[in-house]
């Protein structure tokens, strides 16, 4: 899962990008609101914005990326726990908020969920044909047998079940299980591919040749 983190307080940025790494997520930081507005249309799966941004806020950028039509859940930061501010920030177009200190626990649960129901999903429990999977336990199964993945794989696994068939190019999955300050070779993504067909079955992945791979359960 790829995550944009817009948060001006760099230690926290730095914390929740290192701890959400630990959870299998890819998490990009920027630290304005100016800087999000032409960098968040790019495939991200969940916007993370912290309220009380310097310059354009973060209600106001919520608002602009609605404005631009861009239809990624967003998940608001608050250090305050009044109301009016959480019903600013939904009524301004964002989808759930968390208030600060941030429980890494409750953020990934959240950011799953806004995930999942983005793509009409609602359980933690992804199913498709034979092929299983749980976001929330981080295991696969294939026909109901267990399946040994790394965390790489999984989370691969994870992008083709979220993309209910549809074909992901290379760039994207790249983008969505490396940072840009990873390195990121798209021969990577094959040698991923293939070890992962290796478990689940060579023609449950497919190549769609000049621009990526889809599932085919």
């Amino acid at each position: 899962m790829r995550i944009l983190l817009v948060e001006d307080e760099a230690a926290l940025a730095q914390r929740v990008v290192a701890n959400l790494g630990r959870h299998g997520m890819t998490c990009e930081w920027l630290g304005t609101g100016e800087d999000a507005l032409g960098f968040a249309a790019d495939g991200f799966n969940v916007i993370v914005i912290d309220v009380g941004l310097p310059g354009m806020s973060g209600i106001e950028l919520v608002r602009a990326l609605r404005a631009k039509r861009i239809a990624t859940p967003i998940l608001i930061l608050t250090a305050r726990s009044g109301w009016e501010e959480k019903v600013e920030g939904l009524n301004a177009g964002a989808d759930d908020f968390i208030v600060k200190p941030v429980r890494t626990e409750e953020l990934v649960a959240r950011l799953h969920a806004l995930a999942r129901r983005s793509v009409g999903l609602s359980a933690t429990r992804v199913v498709s044909g034979p092929i299983a999977i749980d976001t929330a336990s981080g295991e696969a199964w294939l026909e109901d047998a267990r399946l040994p993945l790394t965390a790489r794989e999984f989370h691969l696994l994870q992008l083709l079940l979220y993309s209910g068939g549809r074909t992901l190019t290379r760039q994207s999955i790249l983008d969505s299980l490396y940072t840009l300050n990873e390195d990121r070779d798209e021969n990577a993504i094959e040698v991923l591919v293939g070890r992962l067909r290796r478990k689940i079955g060579r023609d449950r992945v497919v190549t769609v040749r000049g621009i990526g791979y889809r599932i085919s359960a």
